[in-house]
Parts: C-alpha cells; sequence; structure tokens
C-alpha cells in the first residue's frame, strides 16, 4: 500500500480492528515494528503508560485513528505488521507441529505462582514470574501446545519509591483489565466462565481472564467478585500478599482452582509443569478426580504422578513454602474428606518425615513426592538438589536422587533492545548463507554471501548466525564499538530521566547536577535484580576507599547503576538498599553510582543494554540460576559473576570475568572475604585494564574479542528457544 490512493471505509475499519486485536495479542511486545506503530500513536502516551498498547488505542479515539490511517506510509506500516501477526498465528511449519504433534491437542499446562511478560502487566515479582513469561514466548514461537495457569493480581506487585532516609517504601496501584491486553473467559452465551473452589468453611467463586501470548493463552484466575466474603476477594489482590493464611489459600486457587478451570473450558493437557512447588496442591485435585472414577487413593496418586512434572528454583530454605498443621486442618478440611485421608496421612504428603508430627506441610516436598520428574534450573542447582532432597529418598545415594536439571534461558527477541534489534537484522538481511567463500582473485580473505533472509527472527535463535560474530568482516570492531556506545549513551540519558524525577519527588534537584551525572565515557557496571540478602549487592563497595580511587581516575574512570527491589518484609534487603543509595548521595562516589527506583522489566531492559559490565555475586550455591546476565550478551554487555548458577556453565575463561573458582569455603564469613577480595582483584587487574586497552584508532580490540566470544557462545546456548525444546525432548512427549 505505497501508492497515495484513499483507503476506502471498509479497509479503514479492516486495520483499526486488526491493530486492536493486535494490542489485545503480547507478541507485539517481542515484534519491534508492532511497538514503534503503537508508540508514532502516542508518543507521550506510550512513555507513560508503561509501553501498553491497548492504553494507547484508547488514548487516540477511534476519529483519529481513521483520520492517521490515511497516511498512505503509515497505513502501509500497519497493513505490513498486521500481515506479519497474521503469518505468525497461521503458520503451520513450526518445531512444535513437527517434533511435538501429540501436544497440539492434549498440551501442557504450565502452572505458575507468577509471569513476567511486559511492564504492561506487573504480576511478577522477580526472575522466577519472567522466567515462566519467557517460557511462554518461546513455546508460542516454536508452536508448542502449550496452556499457561496464574493469578490476575489486580494491585500486582509493588510500586518502589525511596524516602528521605533512604529507605524503601512501597505502594500500589490498581490494575484496570479494560487498559491492560487480556479478556475475561465466557461461555458461548457470553457470559463469564465461574468455577469454585472449597476453602476453610466457604466456597470461594473465581472467574479468570486470558492473555494472549502469542499462540498460547495464559489464563489469570480472579477472586473479585460480589458473592465473595471481602477476604476472598482479596485473595487475588497482591503477588505473594498478606499471611500465610493469604498464601496458602492463593495456592489451592492456584493449583485446585486451576485444574478445574481447565475442566471446564474442555482443555485436556497431557503433562501438568508445576513452576516451584506454589501449584502443587493440583496433583491432590487431579487425584480427587481419579478417586471420584472409583480409584483408590494409592492408584489415583500414582496415576496423577505420570501426568506431573515439577521444576524446583531455588535452594534457599525460604524459598519453599511450609504450613503448620492448625493451617493445613482449617484450609483444607474439605479437601482431606474428598481424599479419603485423616489428617496425619494427610499431612505425611508434604513431610520429609511423615510420622514427625512436628513437621510442617511442604509444598516442595508434595510437588517431588507426586511428580514422574524434577530438576533444577542449572547444572550446579541441580546437584544442590540432590543433596538437599535426598532425605526424600532412603536408600539411594545422593547421585541417584531423582532430580535432573535443565538450564534457564531467556526469550532473545523479548529482550533484545529496539536499536540492538534493528542491527542485528540489518545485518541478516544482507546474508543467506552459513558458508564462507573466497572472494574471486584468490584472495585468502573470506566474506560472507549477499541475499535477504526472510525469517530473521528464527535465523537470530540459530547457533550458526551467532557463530559469525567470531569473523570481524561480518560485523567489524568500528561498528560492533559504535553499537556499544550507543547504547551506553541511550542507558545513561535513561539514568538521567529518571533521576531526575526522583529528585525533584524529594526535594532534591541541587544536590548533583542530573545533566552531568555519569559518563558515556566510562566503564559501565551494571547490577539489577531482587535485593535479596544472598545476593549481596553492596559486596563491590566493602573496600571503600579503594573503589572510589578506581572510579576517579581520570584516565580509566569507572561507574556503578544499581538497581532493585527488596520484598516488602524483608529489612535487611531494605538495608543493602539503603546503603548503596546512601553511598550514591553522600560519598565520594557521588556522581559515579546512582541507584534507580522501581526496578521492573523495562528498566531491566535499558541497563543489560547499556552496560558494559553485569555484575553478579550471590553467595554460592544460592543462587540456582540468575538468568539477568543471560540477557546482556545479545547487546555486548559482558558478565561478571560468582561460578554459580548458569554462568558455571556459561564461562570459558574468554567470554566475560569470573570471580573465584568453580567452589566455596564452607564458612559464611570466609566465602565473603574471599569473594569480596577476589572481586576487587578481578575487575583491578582484568576488567578494568581489559577494558582501557586501547590500540591507536582508540579502539579495546582486546575487550571487544570477548564481546564476540560471548555471542558466539552464550547467546545461543541460554536462551528459552534451547530450553522449551529440552523440556519437550526430555519431559513433555508420551514415555
Amino acid at each position: 500500500m505505497s501508492s497515495n490512493k484513499t483507503l476506502t471505509a471498509g479497509e479503514i475499519t479492516e486495520l483499526t480492528n486488526g491493530l486492536t486485536r493486535l494490542a489485545r495479542n503480547l507478541w507485539w511486545t517481542w515484534h519491534q515494528e508492532s511497538q514503534e506503530i503503537f508508540q508514532e500513536l502516542s508518543p507521550r502516551g506510550w512513555q507513560n503508560l508503561y509501553h501498553n498498547a491497548m492504553a494507547v488505542l484508547h488514548e487516540v479515539s477511534d476519529y483519529e485513528l481513521r483520520v492517521r490511517l490515511q497516511d498512505p506510509e503509515f497505513a502501509s506500516r500497519v497493513r505490513g505488521v498486521l500481515g506479519s501477526f497474521d503469518a505468525y498465528m497461521k503458520e503451520q511449519l513450526t518445531w512444535g507441529r513437527q517434533n511435538a504433534p501429540e501436544l497440539l491437542d492434549t498440551p501442557v499446562a504450565y502452572f505458575s505462582a507468577e509471569f513476567g511478560f511486559h511492564e504492561t502487566l506487573p504480576i511478577a515479582a522477580g526472575g522466577l514470574g519472567v522466567l515462566a513469561g519467557d517460557h511462554a514466548k518461546s513455546a508460542s514461537d516454536l508452536g508448542l501446545g502449550f496452556v499457561g495457569i496464574s493469578l490476575f493480581y489486580r494491585e500486582g506487585y509493588f510500586q518502589q519509591t525511596i524516602n528521605q532516609d533512604n529507605w524503601q517504601t512501597e505502594y500500589y496501584t490498581l490494575l484496570n483489565p479494560k487498559n491492560l491486553p487480556m479478556e475475561l473467559v465466557v461461555n458461548g452465551k457470553g457470559d463469564p466462565v465461574r468455577c469454585s473452589v472449597r476453602m476453610a468453611m466457604s466456597q470461594v467463586v473465581f472467574q479468570a481472564w486470558r492473555v494472549n501470548v502469542g499462540r498460547c493463552p495464559i489464563y489469570l484466575l480472579d477472586t473479585n467478585l460480589p458473592e465473595n466474603e471481602p477476604h476472598y476477594r482479596d485473595l487475588t489482590l497482591r503477588v505473594y500478599g498478606g499471611d500465610s493464611t493469604t498464601r496458602i489459600m492463593q495456592e489451592i486457587l492456584l493449583g485446585v482452582g486451576g485444574v478445574r478451570l481447565l475442566r471446564e473450558l474442555g482443555c485436556r493437557p497431557s503433562v501438568f509443569h508445576m513452576n516451584e512447588g506454589h501449584a502443587a496442591f493440583l496433583t491432590l485435585e487431579i487425584t480427587r478426580e481419579k478417586m471420584a472414577e472409583g480409584k483408590s487413593f494409592a492408584q489415583a496418586f500414582e496415576e496423577t504422578r505420570q501426568h506431573c512434572l515439577f521444576t524446583t528454583h531455588t535452594p534457599v530454605e525460604a524459598g519453599h513454602d511450609r504450613f503448620s498443621s492448625d493451617l493445613i486442618n482449617y484450609v483444607a478440611q474439605k479437601f482431606k474428606t474428598q481424599l479419603r485421608l485423616n489428617h496425619e496421612e494427610f499431612m505425611a504428603l508434604g513431610r520429609v518425615r511423615p510420622s514427625d508430627q512436628h513437621e510442617p506441610f511442604c509444598m516442595t516436598v508434595l510437588a517431588l513426592k507426586c511428580s514422574r520428574a524434577a530438576n533444577g534450573v542449572s547444572e550446579l542447582h541441580g546437584a544442590v538438589s540432590r543433596e538437599m532432597w535426598a532425605c526424600l529418598y532412603p536408600g539411594k545415594t545422593v547421585d541417584q536422587v531423582p532430580i535432573c536439571h535443565i538450564t534457564n534461558g531467556i526469550h532473545l527477541l523479548g529482550w533484545m533492545k529496539g536499536p540492538v534489534r534493528r542491527f542485528w537484522r540489518r545485518k541478516l538481511s544482507a546474508i543467506s548463507e552459513t558458508e564462507q567463500a573466497p572472494p574471486p582473485g584468490g584472495d585468502s580473505t573470506m566474506f560472507w554471501r549477499q541475499k535477504p533472509v526472510p525469517n530473521w527472527d528464527s535465523e537470530l535463535n540459530s547457533p550458526e548466525f551467532w557463530k559469525r560474530m567470531l569473523d570481524p568482516n561480518f560485523v567489524s570492531d568500528e561498528e560492533l564499538w559504535a553499537l556499544r556506545y550507543k547504547l551506553r549513551r541511550e542507558l545513561i540519558e535513561f539514568s538521567r530521566r529518571r533521576l531526575l524525577l526522583q529528585g525533584q519527588r524529594l526535594s532534591q534537584r541541587d544536590f548533583i547536577a542530573f545533566d552531568q551525572l555519569l559518563s558515556p565515557d566510562a566503564l559501565t557496571i551494571g547490577f539489577g535484580r531482587r535485593f535479596a540478602t544472598y545476593k549481596r549487592a553492596p559486596l563491590i563497595f566493602e573496600q571503600l576507599e579503594s573503589i572510589i580511587q578506581i572510579v576517579k581516575d581520570k584516565q580509566r574512570p569507572v561507574q556503578f547503576i544499581f538497581a532493585g527491589k527488596a520484598h516488602p518484609r524483608d529489612d535487611e534487603g531494605k538495608k543493602f538498599i539503603q546503603k548503596i543509595v546512601h553511598l550514591s548521595k553522600y560519598s565520594d562516589l557521588l556522581g559515579h553510582l546512582v541507584f534507580i527506583e522501581n526496578y521492573d522489566i523495562h528498566v531491566a531492559r535499558q541497563m543489560v543494554a547499556g552496560c558494559d559490565v553485569w555484575l553478579n555475586n550471590p553467595r554460592r550455591p544460592l543462587e540456582a540460576s540468575g538468568t539477568s546476565g543471560m540477557k546482556a550478551g545479545c547487546h555486548g554487555c559482558l558478565n561478571l559473576s560468582i561460578l554459580d548458577g548458569w554462568w558455571r556453565e556459561g564461562y570459558d575463561g574468554t567470554n566475560g570475568f569470573a570471580i573465584g573458582g568453580d567452589s566455596h569455603p564452607k564458612s559464611v564469613q570466609e566465602q565473603d572475604r574471599l569473594d569480596g577480595q577476589n572481586l576487587f582483584e578481578v575487575l583491578t587487574e582484568e576488567v578494568v585494564p581489559c577494558f582501557y586497552n586501547r590500540d591507536a584508532g582508540g579502539l579495546p580490540r582486546p575487550w571487544l574479542q570477548k564481546v564476540r566470544r560471548a555471542m558466539a557462545t552464550l547467546v545461543p546456548q541460554f536462551n528459552t528457544w534451547r530450553m522449551v525444546q529440552e523440556y519437550a525432548s526430555r519431559f513433555y512427549l508420551p514415555r
């Protein structure tokens, strides 16, 4: 549609309906041209409404939209985007259809207490939810039969501000479904689908919202209905909100309610995948169904095991929900009766030592007992989990404990920043073949054959593409360094804008000149994640005077950008935030260290793209996987990390930096001391010298070689396309 021909009313209606349909599907969150369309409709609305396509369409009147579509060039772009969307949704030659066709009619049902899709829908607390969101996006890309279950938290996860005392404070905002990419689940008559779950002495009714993630539906359960008592209406108020009673009721709703919703919708999953133990009650609901068919509890429980999978995500004890005997007795009385179990028999399902009446009910124990397969999320985490739960498998050695591992990944396109997508698309549009060929004349220099690549996003996930990064004829050092400078500049200007707003709110505009804050020429180190204490956010500042000397070196300056949230009840984590914010304002690190409030997916995307180094220093082996560093590679950001989680598998000595070796002291105090010492040494002796080792043209060639190695070795391995394919081939397909 490149001509100046005026569109008919019917053509305009087709495009407006198409944009509405597109806005209701989160596919646009990983499709750059779609985002640019919505941004162009209302640049300020796009910026202020959390890049929410549905909210932007509500900002623009129907009349304005129809007028804007009379611009032939804009209408042509809209038609192109809608054509790409329709082609994606209708594609038949998918990996899933070719390799797992049996899952199309009997899909994987993936249960997770949180899903982190995009800043538009803030219903995730951290990495667990982001991993679930990336899992769903890749399942869609691969054409896998997949359906998700979670809860609709109408106030989401908390918003963070730092007060005058540099202390984290929390506030919540109400999410309006009308402005979100979701729709109420209705029956054939257009009436909301309603199901119910028994909790304590009440029957709790819930409805569901459908979120379309490409080809995959995710259903969010919602108890905010007038027929429920107020405290039951608030079960789905906040992510991990309330006390233990609220938590167990949320988990009953998720597990039991999720199964009942799928049955009501006629969905027949072949596999129930529990992403952490929060959903483990689903195993008892499936067992109850089988007992209603006449089977004994033992028969039903064993049959249920054949359909259930479990992924554990943490070796931290606090990450495994445990509930007291009294609470179980209060909440699950009816459920126990339906399973024909007395109280101690029911409690035994969640105990390591079934006869220990003092042991609480553990959701992870229930999940492990009722799954045909279980896995950790990295090689080291798999080993730690086997040791941690060996007590459940008497007679087996630790190595024989049936917990394997599938290392996590990230959804590459979903995390790739716009300029980087355009950069790689431009490169991919110029090549077609993976082999090299010598040019005419016998010159030994290799070159890439030139031909457009239509399906560039699939190529972007191929190992063959990233191997090309090792050839400077594909991407020159000059191009790569220019891209790095562009991304660092964008991050610094983003940080300045955010910090100016933070300063205005605290009436401290004059404590620093925001337009001079940070330097686009300085080595920029980023730290962004949950402020759990085991992640040791302030570790780098333990040798404060020495760090100050480094950041103030005019020839080789270093600067730090920190962001992250502590759980509202984690005062120790909040103290870490307070310490870092205080240092950023009232120490000689002023201007070289900043803390960005309200860490979310948008902030994370800016940081992993613009930083030169991604810092991760957890107390090993408590970082089960740690996916944030995986998001850095495609942007040319290098990892500086403890050899824990995924980095222990990814690091090869040439593609980033390791803090210490592949072991750790048993003493926490000794580990902290040694890790702090090793961190300072690798920073001063390896990272800084490498970054500032410039040739006559000003290029850091050794640094860029590490960037190339990181792209070639890490990006094609640590992504959710690989991860989901591994789950499908090893766990999802019928045995």
